[in-house]
């Protein structure tokens, strides 16, 4: 990713209704079939922490450590206050069975994961037996554009490809949904129109009320999304769960 990226990101995040409205889905999927099933502040890991948005509002509900490998991430996740650890989600510095979640969100996709089976592998070798793993990754190779040169990205995925590479690490496949479906269009649109070369960010804060209607889709989504799935989107969300002993 760009350097400047990180400081777009952890400017934005906190009011940007990408962001936002992605939190709203990734917390509803957790209050429905994660948090009920374990036991009080259980240990968390983000793994690809970024700046630490993810941090502040997951750390309400579990003991969070966050991880990431590039120094200016970790920085602005210092800001979250709580624990963090510098390392790459192919070789976490953690010992087996650390965690009862790990959380990864747009990781795997990047350049700088060569292998995302192995990096599954070892997502799933660091959650105990009967561990949760959320994951968001960005949805189909098509959709590529000047975003992903910003950012590096190495692949998108399909669900039948991303379900293939959570089942050959081993893990259980609890729930796979693409989440964005509304964004599809517009970014199909946008994507078009772009050069084949440029690399430039989308991470900027529209008008307030764009923002605002941004979020309000993506939280319906969510509602949706804890009761059914969707066919296309522009992301993929899956959970999954390391076999019980």
């Amino acid at each position: 990713m760009e350097p400047g990226e990180y400081d777009r990101i952890a400017q934005l995040e906190g009011r940007h209704w990408w962001y936002r409205g992605m939190q709203a889905i990734a917390a509803g999927w957790l209050a429905q079939w994660v948090w009920p099933r374990l036991a009080p502040r259980p240990r968390l890991l983000d793994a690809g922490c970024g700046t630490g948005g993810a941090l502040r509002w997951l750390s309400a509900q579990a003991q969070v450590t966050g991880l990431d490998l590039h120094p200016l991430a970790l920085q602005y996740a210092a800001g979250a206050g709580q624990p963090l650890a510098r390392g790459s989600v192919t070789a976490l510095p953690f010992a087996r069975d650390s965690f009862d979640v790990v959380t990864c969100f747009d990781v795997l996709y990047h350049a700088a994961v060569p292998d995302d089976i192995a990096a599954l592998r070892e997502l799933a070798r660091v959650l105990r037996p009967g561990g949760w793993l959320l994951l968001r990754v960005p949805a189909y190779n098509w959709l590529r554009g000047a975003h992903d040169r910003q950012v590096h990205t190495r692949t998108r995925y399909t669900r039948a490809g991303l379900q293939a590479r959570l089942l050959a690490a081993g893990l259980e496949v609890r729930r796979l949904s693409y989440a964005g479906l509304w964004l599809l269009p517009p970014a199909i649109v946008r994507r078009r129109g772009q050069s084949r070369t440029t690399a430039n960010s989308d991470v900027t804060l529209p008008p307030a009320a764009v923002n605002r209607a941004g979020e309000a889709l993506l939280r319906a989504e969510g509602w949706w999304l804890r009761r059914a799935t969707l066919p296309a989107g522009l992301s993929l969300l899956a959970l999954a769960r390391c076999p019980s002993a």
